[in-house]
């Protein structure tokens, strides 16, 4: 049986040996007191998942959890060349980008009545039908649709063959743990496997992985199926935005040889020293916030352990970004064209 690197242990390992990212542990430490007062509200909290965000399914079913798998199969690359030249989709009155366009495209095609989230639909689609249900509302068409098309359809064919044609039947198999989720998504499904050698040493993030994971715990709202007791086992999900919110809470630093590269937007490859150390340590620092903000609610004489987890801090810094853009623009965020993040 393959090992699947622990993306925690691989993020302390990398932060560890890590010559052009930097963790400020002070800076860390600012951040949880920051966010102290945040913590405890609704707004951090799961049910913000759905509250927060209109495209996400509003039921907690089967169809709901199929809409999971098939967004985050697709869920990498939206980032724009250029900020005046952007993939959006156009949905219900409202214009989408990133992510979201990719939700509203799913939904628009739903809508439309084309099956896109079953399986025995998306094995078989054909690259123009993939083109059709992800078309543009600008001349900018969604990045890597070639890629898209190859993994919706290897992805229909292993649910097809293995499970049932649903992604329910792998939460069902997990028996309720978020850990052995991720291992079923990692053993049967290669686009997931995000992975790099570090120091000699195979390294893992797990992004999509660890967000199906969480994305199924929250569409199930923790209930039934979805109630993982052990979720807080997950790490963030690292990908480009995340790193970019750290760097500007002052979190983590970049050296200016590092810098000087992100400035002139270098584009990195998936599995480059200077792109494992961005990710490892955007884990790694987003870790010691979760330990802070525990510690500093334990002084406080509340246990948050159920309460705050990287799953939760993720989805929290997510926004941020998206909330935060203006005053972020400053620092460049690194360049990546792949299956991954």
């Amino acid at each position: 049986m393959e090992v699947f690197p622990s993306p925690l242990e691989s993020a302390k390992f990398i932060a560890e040996h890590s010559k052009d990212v930097y963790v400020d542990e002070e800076g860390a430490r600012r951040v949880a007191e920051s966010l102290f007062d945040k913590a405890s509200s609704a707004e951090f909290g799961l049910a913000g998942w759905k509250s927060l965000h209109e495209l996400n399914p509003r039921a907690a079913d089967k169809e709901a959890v199929d809409w999971v798998f098939l967004v985050d199969t697709l869920n990498f690359s939206f980032w724009s060349e250029q900020e005046d030249r952007k993939y959006l989709v156009k949905y219900k009155n409202k214009t989408y980008s990133g992510f979201w366009s990719l939700c509203a495209a799913v939904n628009r095609a739903l809508d439309d009545g084309i099956p896109i989230t079953s399986a025995s639909y998306f094995a078989t689609m054909t690259l123009d039908q993939v083109r059709h249900v992800f078309r543009s509302d600008t001349e900018v068409p969604l990045p890597l649709i070639e890629e898209r098309h190859r993994v919706l359809n290897e992805s229909g064919i292993i649910l097809l063959e293995k499970f049932g044609g649903s992604f329910l039947t792998c939460v069902k198999m997990s028996e309720k743990s978020a850990q052995k989720l991720l291992h079923i998504v990692l053993e049967n499904f290669p686009s997931y496997r995000d992975e790099a050698v570090f120091e000699k040493k195979k390294v893992s993030f797990y992004k999509r992985a660890q967000i199906l994971v969480a994305d199924t715990w929250s569409v199930l709202e923790g209930k039934g199926d979805g109630s993982f007791d052990d979720i807080s086992s997950l790490t963030i999900f690292a990908d480009y935005r995340i790193p970019q919110v750290l760097v500007h809470l002052k979190a983590m630093k970049y050296s200016e040889g590092l810098m000087k590269k992100l400035r002139e937007g270098k584009l990195f490859q998936s599995g480059d020293k200077e792109e494992v150390e961005i990710r490892g340590c955007s884990i790694w620092c987003c870790a010691l916030i979760c330990k802070h903000l525990q510690e500093l609610y334990q002084k406080k004489g509340q246990d948050m352990h159920e309460k705050i987890n990287a799953v939760l801090l993720d989805y929290y810094l997510w926004d941020y970004a998206r909330d935060h853009r203006e005053d972020m623009k400053h620092i460049p965020f690194h360049r990546v064209r792949g299956i991954y993040y």
